[in-house]
Order: structure tokens, then C-alpha cells, then sequence
């Protein structure tokens, strides 16, 4: 891209997650931080001068500055679809921390909007164009495990309030294990499989209230307002089918469990939370597995910004879409439904398959 200028980003929402963001997106010579931008001035501020940005503020005042041409929305679930509206509104391309929204009704008035304004919506996570997961994409459509049947993914442990400072919103709609963590595993399962068309699952909540265990707000009790155990399955419409536990609730830690099993092989993923890792293959009737190392990766959540301002410049499709974004809601959406309603239910939404392209980093 020599000769093409730098896209100018602004960060809105300067929490926890953002300096990994800001790390990644401060050193690619693609992107431009021109704003961070918080209803906290002082975290704004913070994390300008932490990262070399030139402006800080709110976020309306980043929206008004007609030289942004992208909004890296890292607001908490409940803000993401009132931010990137704003942002669309303003004339912004806008990508989304997951999940798109918390309800359907909204993620589907996002993807509307954008299509209408002409602007692009893409949503996390990235770590699935990481070299890990585009190893796996590509080990599969080449035929690596034969026909793809089955997957089996578990994500478990204490919870949030174990170590994060102020983990209140993660026992709120559009958190909780499932649509915390769920969009990791769903993500990778949809562009490994397809588009879903039906799901089920038993959720339970076993207690009312967590303790904040570290930070200033350690001691602090908050309240739980979601399912903090879900254990599902996911029928897809390539025939394939999937089994899953999101859980905060456990003791033990089980984190990046992802098994794909075709008529050939099974495959054993490297955690969908993370950019690479090991691949391991057990083909059918071998004593031993085929080890697989992904390249090495670090933590470079912006990489979707970087393909997304590389696909705007380009004028081609850039890879996490609102629209992939939107039907992982729906299936996270159905999950929840039939914990509550104690039936499949079905999912409508699909997506056009994403191109496979690696994803690099040019510092």
C-alpha cells in the first residue's frame, strides 16, 4: 500500500481492552490514531499520551472531526450499538468490539444502516484472522480431515470477578459467558462450518451476586443478571453439528478447547481467544498425531482494523464482517432463548463466506 495514506481511527472507549488495541494500531503505518475518546476524560487522556495520540476527549467531540474515517468502538456490550449508530450517522466506517449489539433488533438496524450510508461494519473477534485459525481454515477447505461432522468446544472457569478490576458489565445482558466468550468459539465454528440453522441448550445461574477479588474494588459485591453456565449444541446448515459448555462457574480453568472432527481426522485448535498456537491432527487409524505449528503471535487485537482499512482502501471485502458478526448474535441469541423456552430454536440469518487472506503485521 506505498503511496496510500494512512486511515485515521478513533478509539472510542478507553477501558481495559483498549491498550491492547492501541498497541496494535499505534505501530502499523496503515492506520493513523487520531483520536481516543471516552465519556471518562481522564482515561482518554491516559491512554492518548500513553500511546502517542494527538487528540483526546469525548466521544462526540471524535465524531465531529470530519477527518475520521473509522470508529473502533471499545465501549462496554450495552454501548456498542448506541456508539457505532452515532458513528455511522457522522459518515464513520465502524468496527465493533463483540458483540455487535445485545439484542438482534439492533445489530439488524446496524447492518441496515451501514448498507444504506455506504459504509463498512465490522465487528470482533480478530484473533480468527490470526495465523493460528488461517492455518485451520485452510488445513480444512484443502481437504486435511476429510468432510467436517462434529466439533466440541469447552470454555470454563471461575469468572471474571477472580481478576478483573471492575467485571460488573460481564454479569450483564450481553455478557455472561456466552456473549462474552461465545463469539470466539461461534465465530471459528461458522467459518469452519457455515451458517447455523437451529440450536439448543440448558443455562443455570448459581448465585445472585459476585465479589470483586482485585483492584480498588475488591470486596465489592455485584449483581448477576445473566446465565453464568450454558451448555449447548448447534446444528449447521452444512450438516455438521457442535456441542459447547460456556461457564463461569467452575473451579477449573479450561479455556481454548476446540476439537473439529471430519471422516478423516480429527483436529485439535489452538485456543480461538489467542493469534496462533499449536495444531494437532489425529488421522483415522494413526498411533500417533501430526503436530502442526501455526507461526508465532503475540496479542494484536486491531489486526481486524488493518484489514478492514487495507479492504476500504482496496475496495475489496475486508474478512470479519457485520454481517458474520450478526448471524454469531443470532446464534448466541437462540442459545439463550432455548434455555428459557426449553426447545430448539431455529436461526435465519446467514453470511457470504469471508475470504481466507493472512493478516500481517508491518511494524
Amino acid at each position: 500500500m506505498t503511496g496510500v495514506a494512512p486511515l485515521r481511527v478513533a478509539v472510542i472507549g478507553c477501558g481495559n481492552i483498549s491498550g491492547e488495541y492501541l498497541g496494535t494500531l499505534s505501530a502499523a503505518p496503515t492506520v493513523e490514531v487520531a483520536w481516543c475518546a471516552d465519556l471518562d476524560r481522564a482515561a482518554a487522556a491516559r491512554q492518548a499520551q500513553r500511546y502517542g495520540v494527538g487528540r483526546h476527549g469525548l466521544p462526540a467531540e471524535a465524531l465531529a472531526d470530519d477527518g475520521v474515517e473509522l470508529v473502533v468502538n471499545l465501549t462496554s456490550p450495552a454501548a456498542h450499538a448506541p456508539v457505532a449508530k452515532a458513528a455511522l450517522e457522522a459518515g464513520k466506517h465502524v468496527w465493533n468490539e463483540k458483540p455487535l449489539a445485545t439484542d438482534l433488533a439492533a445489530s439488524a438496524a446496524l447492518l441496515a444502516l451501514a448498507e444504506q450510508r455506504g459504509l463498512r461494519l465490522g465487528c470482533a473477534p480478530d484473533t480468527v484472522l490470526g495465523p493460528g485459525l488461517t492455518a485451520v481454515r485452510e488445513l480444512i477447505a484443502a481437504g486435511g480431515i476429510g468432510t467436517p461432522l462434529t466439533a466440541l468446544t469447552l470454555m470454563q472457569g471461575p469468572g471474571p470477578d477472580v481478576w478483573h478490576p471492575n467485571p460488573a458489565f460481564f454479569f450483564q445482558p450481553g455478557a455472561g459467558p456466552l456473549f462474552d466468550m461465545g463469539p470466539y468459539y461461534l465465530t471459528t465454528l461458522a467459518l469452519l462450518f457455515g451458517p447455523a440453522e437451529r440450536a439448543v441448550s440448558v443455562a443455570r445461574t448459581s448465585r445472585p451476586s459476585r465479589t470483586v477479588a482485585n483492584g480498588p474494588l475488591a470486596g465489592t459485591t455485584v449483581p448477576v443478571a445473566v446465565p453464568t453456565h450454558v451448555s449447548g449444541m448447534v446444528e449447521y446448515a452444512s450438516g455438521a453439528a457442535a456441542t459447547m459448555i460456556f461457564s463461569f462457574d467452575s473451579p477449573l480453568n479450561r479455556h481454548g478447547f476446540v476439537e473439529i472432527t471430519g471422516s478423516e481426522a480429527t483436529l485439535a485448535l489452538p485456543d480461538p481467544n489467542a493469534f496462533g498456537g499449536t495444531i494437532t491432527r489425529w488421522p483415522l487409524g494413526a498411533d500417533t498425531p501430526e503436530v502442526i505449528e501455526a507461526p508465532a503471535a503475540g496479542n494484536h487485537r486491531g489486526i481486524g482494523v488493518l484489514d478492514m482499512g487495507a479492504a476500504i482502501r482496496a475496495g475489496v471485502p475486508h474478512q470479519a464482517g457485520g454481517d458474520l458478526a450478526h448471524h454469531v448474535l443470532e446464534v448466541m441469541c437462540a442459545l439463550d432463548r432455548s434455555a428459557t423456552e426449553g426447545r430448539f430454536v431455529p436461526i435465519t440469518s446467514t453470511f457470504p463466506a469471508p475470504p481466507v487472506r493472512s493478516t500481517t503485521l508491518r511494524r
